[in-house]
């Protein structure tokens, strides 16, 4: 690998105590230098990267951790951490951080064990405004990004439901519920286990109302969050009411029907314009613990209407619609009846304009049916005459 377009990737100064400090924005990629100042080939030696505890790169004698040679990186540098394998026999032993994360800021050591001096880095990544932003990343191939958390009913009565959310990524994320206006939920406390060489996170909610929910999983340090949605509809929620129209001593009355809600719903009748309607009716049957409902409004104009139905205890609205006409004819029929008019006239028309000799109306098929007409032999009606 060249070293050039790398250096141009980063920013080196020197700190007061003469170790090399490099700073590169979010997401690029960091060279950090070390060699032996004999310039001496290197490639049967050893040196290790370390910051702090963590072990970040480690060679020996041509075996490292990319060629399977080496166990023992710390997971926040695997796969993202290079030598310059033609550099050794001038005895470089710089390394390239590709993909650079904010955690990945702090002081490193490069050693020639066993009597070599350290050399010391210090790697400053800057936030990248747009890496900052938390949003799907799923697309852009971010190591550890988790993938959609999954979501289950573990229990669901007619008054409550439980539910489960479990999330994976690395690093491990933070979950949370939240309803449909973003709000974030109490829940019950996270829980953490291993399977298959991989750490989960769930976290469990109870519910008591009917509505959208969704679980939410953020990474900050990867700048990533992604978010599973679902509905919960609770037993005895209002299903679509039935709407008719019904005429009864010279008036049209509309009429909507409930049947098996629970809790007890609040039906409405509403105008296009949203106004509540009159109640010309109401009936409401118990049985055990639902309702059948029907309710009736006097039709006084020609509209659209919506019968309303709300169940405020489980966050519940549904509706249905209906258009009615105050002179008793469907929007069907006047449609209809319009259509009609338009073709008679169009045939009135035309009979006129016939009548005057402004067209002739013909038949193509009559006139290939008749059979043509020859004109008299002239020569032929002379002879007979004489």
């Amino acid at each position: 690998m060249e070293l050039l377009p790398l250096v141009c990737l980063c920013l080196l100064s020197c700190s007061g105590d003469g170790s090399v400090v490099v700073t590169v924005e979010e997401g690029s990629d960091a060279m950090l230098p070390c060699s032996i100042n004999t310039k001496e080939n290197i490639e049967k030696l050893t040196f290790d990267w370390k910051k702090g505890r963590q072990e970040v790169f480690f060679y020996q004698s041509g075996k490292h951790y990319n060629n399977g040679g080496r166990t023992g990186q710390d997971k926040q540098f695997e796969g993202r951490v290079f030598h310059f394998e033609d550099e050794l026999k001038h005895g470089n032993a710089s390394i390239k951080i590709t993909r650079t994360q904010l955690t990945d800021s702090g002081n490193y050591a490069c050693t020639f064990p066993p009597d070599r001096n350290p050399s010391s880095v210090t790697l400053h990544v800057a936030p990248d405004p747009e890496r900052s932003v938390l949003k799907d990343r799923t697309g852009e191939n971010t190591p550890g990004a988790t993938p959609e958390p999954v979501i289950k009913t573990l229990n669901h009565t007619k008054h409550w439901a439980v539910l489960q959310c479990e999330a994976h990524g690395d690093p491990l994320p933070t979950v949370e519920w939240r309803d449909s206006d973003n709000n974030t939920l109490p829940a019950d406390t996270s829980q953490i286990s291993d399977r298959g060489g991989r750490s989960y996170i769930t976290v469990k909610i109870t519910l008591t109302k009917t509505g959208s929910y969704s679980c939410v999983a953020t990474q900050e340090t990867l700048s990533h969050q992604i978010a599973t949605e679902t509905y919960v509809l609770m037993y005895g929620a209002a299903s679509k009411p039935s709407v008719t129209i019904i005429k009864t001593d010279g008036e049209t009355v509309l009429q909507c029907e409930v049947l098996g809600a629970s809790p007890k719903p609040k039906v409405e009748w509403k105008d296009s314009s949203g106004n509540i309607l009159p109640v010309k009716d109401l009936k409401e049957t118990e049985r055990g613990d639902s309702y059948d409902i029907v309710l009736q409004t006097t039709l006084t104009k020609t509209d659209n209407f919506r019968c309303v139905v709300t169940q405020e205890e489980i966050n519940h609205q549904i509706y249905a619609e209906i258009y009615a006409n105050i002179n008793g004819l469907p929007a069907g029929a006047i449609a209809a009846i319009v259509v009609l008019s338009l073709l008679f006239v169009c045939v009135l028309i035309i009979l006129v304009l016939q009548s005057m000799g402004c067209i002739t109306l013909s038949c193509k098929k009559d006139e290939e049916k008749r059979e043509p007409q020859t004109e008299p032999d002239s020569s032929t009606s002379l002879k007979e005459s004489s």
